[in-house]
C-alpha cells in the first residue's frame, strides 16, 4: 500500500470495516471502488480458508486481480502444488497422500528412514514433523488432511533452504534460510537465520523458481527450493510470502515491485528508477488508507471455561481429555504419557519453566501439537511434563488463550469437586 503510495497512485485498503458487495438489479457494486487489487489474503493458516477464497473469487469477477483465487487455492494446499509442479516437469520432493491412515502407513517404508509428515494447509512451519520409519501416522491432523514426503538433504551439510521471491516472472532477490539450534525447519517465523543468496543462486535454481511460479500461474510468489544429492527441488510456492525476513537478509523489498505489476496491470505507468529506489526500503508503517476502525468489533472472542474438553492430535492420532485454562502460563503443557499417545514430536527444543513459587526453573521438551478448541484448530508448541499427578493432563496457557475470553466460573467438568488442584 505505502509502495502504491510512493509511485503516486490512491490506495484503498479493504478490510471489514469499509468492504461491501451488492448486486441491484443486476448491477454489481463493490465498495470501496477501486481498479484492480492485490491479493495478500493470507488463508493458510485460517480455519475456514473456503469462505475467505469464497470472498477473494467474488471480487475477481469484478476487478482484475494479482494472485487470482484459483492458483492460490493451488498454491495454499500442499499436495496440490506438488501434483502441478510434477505435471509441469519441474521436480519435487516424492510426497504420498493417503484418505485412510493403513495406507498412509503402508506406504512409510518408501521413503527411507527418516520422513516429512506435515498438514496438506499450514504456514510458519506448524503442522511439520520429521518422522522415523517405525513411527505410525494419520491420514489427518487435526481436521486437516497430511501427507508424507520424501526428506532431502545433503549429507554432511548444515541444512538449508532457499526462498526466491519472483514478481511478474522477473527474480527480485533470493535469501538462504538456515534452521536454528534444535529444529530442522529453516522457517524465520520459528528462529531461523537468514543470508543473501541473490548473487549466489545458480541459473538452475533461478530457472526452476521461475517455472514454479508460472505453472502455478501466480503473479508473484516466494518459491521455496532445496538442494540435494540429485540436484534441485521445489518444496512450496508461497502466494503471500512475508517481506521482512527477505529484506533482512538482502535489503530488497519486493512490494514496491508488485506495485508496480499492478499498477501497469490496471493501465497505469511507473518510474522503473523510482521502483528501484523504494524497494532499497523496507515501509511497514500503517498505510494512510487504513480505514477507521469500528468502535465495537464485530466479532466479539469466544468464550472458554476454567475448564474445557479439547481435542489433542499428532502424528499417530487424536485423543479428547479435559484441559484446565491457566492465564499465568506462557506456554501450553500437556502429560508426558499423553503426548506419547498421539504422537506428539519429536523434540523441537528445550525450554526452562518457572511454576508456581518455585526459585529455580525446570527444563522441559517442546513439541507442536495440534489442539481443538470448540471447533477451532491451534498449531501450538507445547511443553511435555510428567502431569501424572494432576487433575488435568492438559494445561491451555496463553498461546491459546489469548484467542478467547476466560470465564473462570464455568467449568465443562461441572461434577468435579471443587478443590483447585495444586500446580508445582
Amino acid at each position: 500500500m505505502n509502495a502504491v503510495e510512493a509511485l503516486g497512485h490512491d490506495t484503498e485498503w479493504l478490510r471489514n470495516e469499509n468492504t461491501a458487495v451488492s448486486v441491484t438489479d443486476g448491477d454489481v457494486v463493490l465498495e470501496p471502488d477501486v481498479d484492480i487489487i492485490a491479493n495478500r489474503m493470507l488463508l493458510s493458516n485460517t480455519e475456514q480458508p473456503a469462505e475467505e477464497l469464497g470472498l477473494a473469487n467474488t471480487f475477481a469477477q469484478l476487478m482484475p486481480m494479482l494472485n487470482e483465487p484459483s492458483t492460490v487455492l493451488t498454491a495454499m494446499h500442499k499436495l496440490s502444488t506438488a501434483t502441478t509442479l510434477a505435471a509441469n516437469d519441474v521436480q519435487t520432493p516424492d510426497v504420498t497422500l493417503a484418505l485412510n491412515s493403513e495406507q498412509l502407513n503402508a506406504a512409510r517404508s518408501k521413503y527411507g528412514e527418516e520422513a516429512v509428515y506435515k498438514t496438506a494447509i499450514g504456514t510458519h512451519g506448524g503442522g511439520t514433523w520429521k518422522v522415523g520409519n517405525d513411527e505410525p501416522i494419520n491420514a489427518k491432523v487435526g481436521n486437516r488432511y497430511a501427507f508424507l514426503q520424501e526428506l532431502i538433504d545433503r549429507d554432511g551439510a548444515k541444512h538449508r533452504d532457499v526462498r526466491v521471491y519472483v514478481v511478474g516472472g522477473e527474480i527480485i532477490s533470493a535469501m538462504y534460510r538456515y534452521a536454528p539450534d534444535n529444529d530442522w525447519r529453516t522457517n524465520v517465523a520459528l528462529g531461523g537465520s537468514v543470508e543473501n543468496a541473490t548473487d549466489d543462486l545458480p541459473e538452475e535454481a533461478r530457472e526452476m523458481a521461475r517455472q514454479a511460479s508460472d505453472a502455478i500461474g501466480l503473479d508473484y510468489a516466494g518459491v521455496d527450493l532445496v538442494e540435494g544429492d540429485d540436484g534441485w527441488f521445489v518444496l512450496e510456492v508461497n502466494p503471500t510470502a512475508g517481506f521482512k525476513g527477505l529484506y533482512e537478509a538482502t535489503h530488497v523489498s519486493p512490494a514496491p515491485h508488485i506495485a508496480k505489476l499492478a499498477i501497469e496491470r490496471a493501465g497505469g505507468e511507473v518510474d522503473d528508477e523510482r521502483v528501484q529506489e523504494l524497494s532499497n526500503v523496507l515501509d511497514d508503517s500503517r498505510p494512510t488508507a487504513q480505514p477507521s476502525r469500528s468502535s465495537k468489533s464485530d466479532a466479539e472472542p469466544a468464550i472458554i471455561g476454567y475448564t474445557e474438553e479439547i481435542v489433542l492430535s499428532g502424528t499417530s492420532g487424536s485423543k479428547s481429555v479435559m484441559a484446565k485454562s491457566d492465564t499465568g502460563a506462557t506456554r501450553t503443557s500437556i502429560d508426558t504419557g499423553l503426548a506419547a499417545d498421539i504422537g506428539a514430536g519429536p523434540i523441537k527444543s528445550i525450554t526452562r519453566i518457572r511454576s508456581g513459587s518455585s526459585k529455580t526453573a525446570k527444563s522441559r521438551p517442546v513439541v507442536d501439537v495440534v489442539v481443538g478448541v470448540g471447533g477451532n484448530q491451534h498449531t501450538v508448541t507445547a511443553s511435555v511434563e510428567d502431569r501424572s499427578h494432576m487433575d488435568y493432563p492438559v494445561i491451555l496457557g496463553r498461546d491459546i488463550l489469548e484467542n478467547y475470553q476466560v470465564d473462570v466460573s464455568r467449568r465443562t467438568d461441572s461434577d468435579t469437586h471443587d478443590t483447585p488442584e495444586e500446580e508445582e
